[in-house]
């Protein structure tokens, strides 16, 4: 995926309305794929990426984060952790087929239907720039502003 145009969408957000990717050309963006709000894992990786968002912002990129849980979920996960960015529900998961990040998973001895810890960052042209699978939280959003900052 990595050179070649990123697949556009709409989906609901935050704040009300929907976002669509193509909106934001001209601005680098952070696209991060996550598997569920209130969980430790994911509540650390946005407030990673909150701490960082000046940083994103002042680099020229905007972060927006994917799960398919509910715009409801996402506001109150949104508010409790003071994320000043837009979350995304893709309930039906049609974005994380198109970003190839719907994978098998083990759970307490069960497979199990979940997203894969994934960031993708897309240049202003609309082009993926960088992939990241298989996310381990700690460290990944100061190596994502590391790359953002080159200019990718």
């Amino acid at each position: 995926m990595e050179n070649q145009d990123a697949p556009d969408f709409e989906l609901p957000a935050t704040g009300g309305g929907s976002v669509r990717l193509s909106d934001y050309r001209g601005r680098g963006v952070v696209l991060y794929f996550y598997p569920k709000d209130n969980t430790p894992g994911c509540t650390t990786e946005g407030r990673d990426f909150a701490a960082l968002y000046a940083d994103f912002q002042a680099a020229g990129w905007d972060v927006l984060g994917v799960s398919r849980d509910s715009v409801r979920s996402h506001e109150g996960f949104k508010a409790k952790q003071g994320l000043p960015f837009t979350l995304l529900a893709d309930v039906d998961e049609r974005v994380c087929e198109q970003y190839g990040v719907m994978k098998l998973k083990n759970m307490y001895g069960k497979q199990v239907r979940g997203i894969e810890r994934s960031t993708f960052a897309i240049r202003p042209d609309g082009v993926v720039a960088r992939v990241w699978r298989g996310v381990k939280v700690p460290g990944h959003a100061e190596a994502v502003l590391a790359f953002a900052r080159t200019g990718a």
